[in-house]
């Protein structure tokens, strides 16, 4: 009778600490699929002045020209793109980036004012050879692909240097104004990438990384992430949950077991 009541209570208990393991596992398992449903986070204004405060380098004044000539030609490429492109695609683009630099003109403008900046009027020689390129094409298709890919590569060329002057520059509005055109420039490249037909071959590629040298040595995100959570690096946390519950169970059965054999 006492072994009876004892089996139902071991059955009972067992059935208890399988439900509890088998809940552990899952909850990764969710936690997961919520991250993977988190929105890509856009990065807030805040801390970023724009009293026009600290120093101006050559490379200050430098991006701030290149905003203002990027807008020069982009401005009426677009208008071109509305003009002469039979595909709705590329009218979109054209017409979004043309008058998303409108905005970021004025915010340049504002900029080079402020900082005492002389802006030119008119784009460049290259600048203005791509707007002819455009301008003589002689069908829309040879349009699109013409426009597609110079817009391409010039924010391919500018990307990176805004990148230099967001994280060096010491002055806050010029450090504010890289902030935006990041923003911009990444959504042109994305836009114009949309089109499907941009020629990547054609893209000049990244140079060759520099050798080694010596410094502080980096520290992997792995690393930091696993010392914050007391894990170990290069440990998959699934992999030691499904051990511990592996153990568990083992545990549990031969429990089972041995009071079978009572």
């Amino acid at each position: 009778m006492i072994a009876a009541r004892s089996k139902r209570r071991l059955r009972r208990w067992s059935v208890g600490v399988l439900a509890m393991v088998m809940t552990f596992l899952l909850a990764p398992a969710g936690m997961a699929r919520a991250a993977d449903a988190t929105p890509v986070p856009v990065p807030p204004n805040t801390g970023l002045t724009d009293k026009g405060a600290g120093a101006v380098t050559a490379a200050d004044r430098d991006f701030v020209i290149k905003v203002r000539l990027a807008g020069l030609w982009e401005i009426p490429a677009g208008n071109m793109a509305i003009e002469k492109s039979e595909d709705p695609r590329v009218v979109n683009i054209g017409r979004t980036i043309s008058q998303q630099h409108v905005v970021l003109d004025k915010l340049d403008i504002a900029v080079a004012k402020k900082l005492g900046i002389a802006l030119p009027n008119q784009p460049n020689s290259d600048q203005q050879g791509w707007l002819n390129e455009m301008k003589n094409s002689s069908s829309s298709e040879t349009f699109n692909q013409v426009y597609i890919d110079r817009l391409r590569a010039a924010h391919g060329k500018i990307f990176p240097a805004i990148a230099t002057i967001r994280a060096s520059t010491r002055n806050d509005s010029v450090r504010k104004l890289a902030q935006q055109a990041n923003q911009f420039v990444m959504t042109h490249m994305t836009l114009l990438e949309s089109s499907g037909i941009v020629d990547y071959g054609s893209l000049p590629t990244a140079p060759a990384p520099a050798a080694a040298a010596g410094g502080p040595v980096p520290v992997d995100n792995q690393m930091l992430a696993a010392a914050g959570a007391g894990g170990v690096p290069g440990v998959n946390t699934s992999v030691i949950l499904l051990v511990l519950a592996g153990a568990l169970i083992a545990g549990v059965i031969t429990t089972m077991r041995i009071f079978r054999t009572r």
